[in-house]
């Protein structure tokens, strides 16, 4: 028997590739391989090793599955999220708010000025996608566009489509 950390022995096969490449470093062990040999097959160092067989002692198979790392905690409450949703749905009020039209930025102040959550236009606009928005913009329009110019400088006349002569005869076989 090898000083060191014992493996488990209940366990025989998987479909996680990268669990399948741990275990077939850990079966070199099995083999009696040294560990320096069990890095090899793995593409580790000998550290690594250690901690794939901790694991594995301790979880089985299922600890030596890439976990999903949890990330950063949500800044925004069902309460801020409820908030802004009725914000975003009655629009801005250019007179109270300043703004004809919601942009992040605004949203990203109005979050600050109301709950004092600092958020980045980034995070907001994953959050607003989440309800079910969409970021869009209407085509832009000149303020000082006329109907009535627009309709003098349309082209009025009918088209007149006509077959145009062939330019060869046409050779017959």
């Amino acid at each position: 028997m090898r000083p060191g950390i014992e493996l488990r022995t209940d366990y025989d096969a998987t479909r996680n590739a990268g669990q399948s490449r741990r275990l077939l470093a850990l079966a070199e062990i099995y083999d009696g391989g040294t560990r320096t040999k069990a890095a090899r097959v793995g593409g580790v160092g000998l550290q690594t090793v250690r901690d794939w067989v901790v694991r594995f002692n301790a979880h089985g198979p299922e600890g030596l599955i890439d976990g999903k790392a949890p990330g950063n905690v949500c800044k925004l409450s069902a309460r801020h999220r409820e908030a802004l949703l009725a914000l975003v749905e009655s629009g801005p009020i250019p007179a109270v708010h300043g703004v004809v039209r919601w942009r992040l930025k605004d949203l990203v102040q109005w979050l600050w000025d109301e709950f004092r959550i600092e958020a980045s236009e980034t995070t907001l606009g994953r959050e607003l996608r989440a309800l079910g928005y969409r970021k869009l913009s209407a085509r832009p329009r000149h303020h000082a566009k006329s109907d009535a110019a627009v309709a003098v400088f349309k082209k009025s006349f009918p088209r007149v489509w006509r077959k145009s002569r062939p330019t060869r005869p046409l050779a017959s076989p």
